[in-house]
Formats: structure tokens, sequence, C-alpha cells
């Protein structure tokens, strides 16, 4: 939940306030979601990921509908030292959301080239699981990653999508992109501000937390596996 959902919360308790209804209730009810960087230990959750993804969400994700051998060597494929992966886990360490955010020599994309005197961009790719959607978890990857960028010199944020993928195109409208379509496809830019002490601070207490959290799950399952094999207790 960010600050402007806890805000809006509490404003539908004021008395007398008109507008305090469901669309507000709902929005503070969202849990929690934690941001955490993976790495390449993840690839077996990565790959239960994006095989649960339906037809129609991997041409989303992807521009085509891969096979599941075509998504397991992207998952295998993954270089951790060169790109940046993050993830939002559930309570049980499942994969909601993905973000890929893949670093390039921006000779590598022309169209992206001229809009940056940098080295290097970064183009953003995303899935969310189908229980997931609607509770801004591409969001947050998103802000992730654009916070990122901006900690490492990157100033222009690219992402390629079908124009028809109605989340990618909320996303990047949302956060203010300059979106080109062009025969169904459509890229996305957006340009960063250098970073500063705040980003930096940002990115790090994000990730602590995010990985605070990790922890805590991970603790909590092992306990729960730990008591379900003591004798005499029932596995739920």
């Amino acid at each position: 939940m960010t600050a402007t959902d806890a805000k809006v919360g509490s404003a539908s308790n004021v008395p007398g306030k008109v507008g305090g209804t469901g669309v507000d209730k709902a929005k503070a009810s969202r849990p929690t979601i934690f941001v955490k960087e993976l790495s390449r230990r993840a690839r077996k959750r990565l790959l239960r990921h994006f095989l649960a993804l339906s037809s129609g969400d991997r041409l989303l994700r992807f521009g085509s509908v891969l096979s599941d051998d075509l998504v397991s060597r992207y998952v295998e494929n993954i270089d951790f030292t060169r790109d940046t992966v993050f993830g939002v886990y559930d309570r049980k360490l499942r994969l909601l959301g993905v973000g890929h955010l893949a670093f390039a020599p921006r000779e590598a994309l022309p169209s992206v080239s001229a809009s940056t005197t940098k080295e290097r961009v970064a183009e953003f790719g995303v899935s969310v699981a189908a229980s997931a959607r609607g509770l801004g978890v591409g969001t947050h990857l998103f802000e992730r990653a654009a916070i990122r960028c901006r900690n490492v010199d990157i100033d222009t944020l690219y992402m390629h999508c079908l124009s028809s993928n109605k989340v990618m195109m909320h996303i990047a409208k949302k956060a203010g992109m300059a979106i080109h379509r062009d025969y169904g496809e459509a890229d996305a830019y957006l340009k960063l501000p250098p970073a500063n002490p705040a980003s930096v601070l940002q990115e790090a207490v994000q990730e602590q937390v995010a990985t605070l959290d990790y922890t805590i799950k991970a603790n909590l399952r092992a306990a729960l596996k730990w008591l379900g094999n003591l004798p005499g207790i029932k596995r739920d």
C-alpha cells in the first residue's frame, strides 16, 4: 500500500465525508506489496511463474505464444550479472509478479538511442499472475525498475509490447511515458531524472524491507513444515 492509499483509506472514515465508499475501502484493504530483487537462485520459482501464464498472457508478455521449452530456455538464459529481475512474493513464496529490467548499449535500440546521451538504455518487461491482477503489482514493479535505472545512471526506460496489452499501456500512461504505436505494436519511452540521495535511499530501504518480508515468510513456512512433521500434528 502506498502513502496515498493510506490517506484515501483514512478519509473514508471521516464522519460526514461523502465518497468514502467501496472504491476507497478496496484501496485501503489491498495488501502491502514488497518488491524484491531476485538472484539466480530464484530460477525455479521464475520458471513456475512463467509456465503458469496462459497462452494469452504469454503472448502479451513475450509478444508471441512461447512453448514451455522456449519459456524454460528464456529463464535459463537470464543473465543476472547484467540484467536486474524483480519479484513480488505471496505468503507461500510463489511469485505473483516479475519484472525483468534488461540493460543494453544504446546502439542496440536505434529507436531509443537518439533520445539519450548515456552509454546504456534499459528495457522493461512485466508479468503478473492472474490471481494478483488489480492489486498494483505491475505498477510497483515498474516504479522499482525506474528507481534502479536512475541510480545506475540510465535516463531512458523503454517498453515494447502489443497495443492490445492494456496493463502495459496503463502502466505506461500512468508513468507519463511517450507512446508510439505502429502495426499493432507499441513502443513507450520514459525519460528519467538523475539520481539523488533520496532515490538511492529509497531503493536501499525498499530492498531491505522486501528482504525482511521474504525472510519472515520463509521462516514461517519452515516452522509450519517442521510442526507438520511432528507426530500427532494434523497437517492442513
